[in-house]
């Protein structure tokens, strides 16, 4: 095990989190508890504020500490300019211990605090063995030729799959279990697995590509086996591959460092492990798009040290289809192991996105955190403390949140607080339950405009839910992921009565990414004048992409068997609502679904009505202007 010494300070970041005019909240890894200074410079002056007093830090291994830092503000920062800001560790700035970090010229990082959301940028789905082109690279291009603070987006806004706890690659889980014994990320002892704690795990033959396996092979197991371990073959979207699945709350915390910044590898060797014929093919296909992956980290690490970014998980930071039925539910939560599993990936979740998002609402879990932690005996988590902690984790309700910012920000948890169907238990859950959605209608009213993130689309493609729709009759909804609003008959009338209320907003828009394509839609009220507005927005995926041939099909019928005639419409949903799509400028005729990595960008006007919408790609084409019909 390497001394503190040998290992660089700061592993991951600063990544620049809320940013408020009487407050600034950081996130970083560091291989020891720092201690810090903020260097904050303003356009007339230049404050030095020790940070003891306003920083949180956990350990998750002998050599790798979380710090969370909420600075508040006696004055005012000024709105519309440039700040810089430092972290001084030993008395060196950034520009000596992560000078990648920086752009050219400059000698710290700087933000904006925007006094409206004038413009943002978002997207979701980061996979990072996917073929695609890193999208996250388009935001650092953009910054990169952004000279003066009305050119930069006021934030980041990532809606989902950060991270895929469920989909690794061979090399990324070979870099995973590398970094777990450089940092001395802790272990745990694991219930209900052919193994009994973590170290065992790394080192099992099932470890790579096999870890279904790791379930003892029962009777009562086979239905967890197939649906959770296993994957799930989807022959019309998808085919979903968990047999790399992470398992244990260190592997979850490697991955976060991994695919956030490039320091972490240089801190080791990724030589492959014994593996099958086949599997060492594959482990070599994978490691070609790794390497292309973790080239463009400094520049994403870059991207988050300059802009405020938010983030709201969805399924596959935990895992595929995670509390899609109430009998989903019933099969993971009721097996140890899977229950541990899904536990690790949310206390993570807690750890590197959640606590940046709101940092006031976590303190008892933090608490709880620190003190299993710091218990660590051997290098082992206590079992049960682990396990009443992961317990408290699984009932927390308030992953949601709201930007106090102009228009209004309100990011949805759409997968924690699901409206389960009691007599089908098979059928998909509502995507918010009724207590939910009545919160959601209180955080909307007398707003004049909102921007809403929901991780998956409200308004969808039409086929495309149809399909799902037909696949949850049969009884396989884990078929075709079929997670939309309209799937669940109460969650769907109450939102589409939400827009429709006196009293929300005129102007709606709704974030969204999920699918893996991208898509403009106005969406009208019929036989009312006075609206409200709604527009779906929906960028998919920073790097990931729809199979493109069926997607170009999908596309084609949809709009055959959906055009504003078809008799069709009546039988939805949605049957009192117009919906408009906007074309992308580049698409072929008749095409409205972008498939393409990259960035969803989205101008505002002081009303909070979108007046520009781009979707800029990946693989370095112009970017993609989607545009309103004449």
């Amino acid at each position: 095990m390497p001394e503190p010494s040998s290992l660089p300070s700061v592993l991951v970041g600063p990544l620049l989190r809320r940013v408020e005019p009487k407050r600034l909240v950081l996130w970083l890894v560091a291989s020891r508890q720092l201690t810090l200074t903020l260097k904050l410079q303003l356009p007339h002056t230049t404050l030095a504020i020790p940070l003891a007093a306003h920083s949180q830090v956990i350990a998750v291994g002998r050599h790798a500490f979380i710090h969370l830092i909420d600075v508040p503000l006696a004055e005012e920062m000024p709105s519309d300019v440039n700040i810089g800001f430092d972290l001084l560790i030993d008395n060196q700035g950034i520009v000596q211990w992560a000078p990648h970090l920086l752009y050219a010229g400059a000698s710290m990082p700087h933000f904006v605090l925007h006094s409206r959301i004038h413009q943002l940028v978002h997207g979701s789905c980061r996979k990072p063995h996917h073929r695609a082109d890193e999208g996250l690279l388009c935001v650092d291009r953009l910054l990169a030729n952004a000279p003066t603070p009305a050119e930069r987006p006021a934030l980041l806004m990532m809606s989902g799959d950060q991270v895929y706890a469920d989909d690794v690659a061979g090399p990324m889980l070979r870099a995973i279990h590398a970094l777990i014994a450089r940092l001395g990320l802790f272990d745990e002892y694991l219930e209900g697995a052919v193994v009994d704690d973590s170290a065992s795990l790394y080192g099992h033959r099932a470890s790579y590509y096999h870890r279904a396996d790791l379930l003892p092979a029962l009777d009562s197991n086979e239905t967890l086996r197939e649906r959770f371990f296993g994957g799930v073959k989807k022959p019309i979207f998808t085919s979903s591959t968990a047999d790399n699945h992470l398992v244990t709350f260190a592997e979850v915390i490697a991955m976060y460092l991994l695919v956030w910044s490039p320091t972490p590898w240089t801190l080791v060797d990724t030589q492959a492990p014994t593996l099958s014929a086949p599997e060492q093919q594959r482990y070599a296909r994978e490691q070609v798009q790794i390497d292309q992956f973790r080239q463009g980290l400094p520049g994403v690490a870059r991207v988050f040290a300059h802009l405020s970014t938010l983030m709201i998980f969805d399924d596959h930071d935990i895992t595929d289809d995670w509390n899609l039925s109430a009998q989903w539910e019933q099969t993971a939560y009721g097996h140890p192991f899977s229950r541990r599993i899904i536990g690790n990936a949310l206390l993570a979740y807690l750890l590197c996105q959640g606590w940046g998002n709101q940092p006031e609402v976590f303190g008892e879990l933090v608490d709880q955190t620190r003190a299993l932690t710091a218990r660590a005996q051997d290098n082992h988590l206590e079992a049960s403390a682990q396990d009443e902690l992961l317990k408290t984790l699984l009932r927390f309700q308030h992953w949601h949140y709201v930007l106090p910012t102009t228009p209004a920000l309100v990011v949805l948890d759409t997968r924690t607080r699901r409206w389960r169907s009691e007599f089908a238990l098979k059928q998909p859950s509502g995507l918010l339950d009724w207590e939910a959605l009545s919160e959601l209608q209180q955080e909307l009213l007398d707003h004049p405009s909102a921007i809403i993130v929901s991780p998956a689309p409200i308004f969808g493609v039409k086929l495309i839910e149809t399909v799902q729709k037909v696949f949850s009759w049969c009884g396989h909804p884990l078929l075709v992921d079929a997670e939309n609003w309209m799937a669940h008959r109460g969650a769907a009338h109450a939102i589409l009565n939400i827009f429709r209320h006196s009293r929300t907003p005129g102007n709606y828009v709704i974030l969204s990414g999920d699918v893996h394509y991208s898509f403009v839609y106005e969406v009208l009220i019929r036989h009312r004048n006075a609206g409200p507005q709604i527009w779906q927005i929906t960028s998919s995926g920073i790097k990931n992409e729809f199979p493109p041939r069926l997607l170009e099909w999908f596309d084609r019928l949809n709009r055959w068997l959906y055009s504003p005639r078809s008799p069709l419409n009546g039988f939805t949903r949605r049957r009192a609502l117009q919906v408009v799509p906007h074309i992308p400028e580049h698409a072929e005729a008749g095409e409205r679904l972008w498939n393409s990595a990259g960035i969803g960008q989205v101008f505002f006007n002081e009303q909070g009505q979108p007046e520009e919408i781009y979707q800029h790609n990946a693989d370095g084409k112009p970017r993609t202007r989607m545009v309103a019909p004449k």
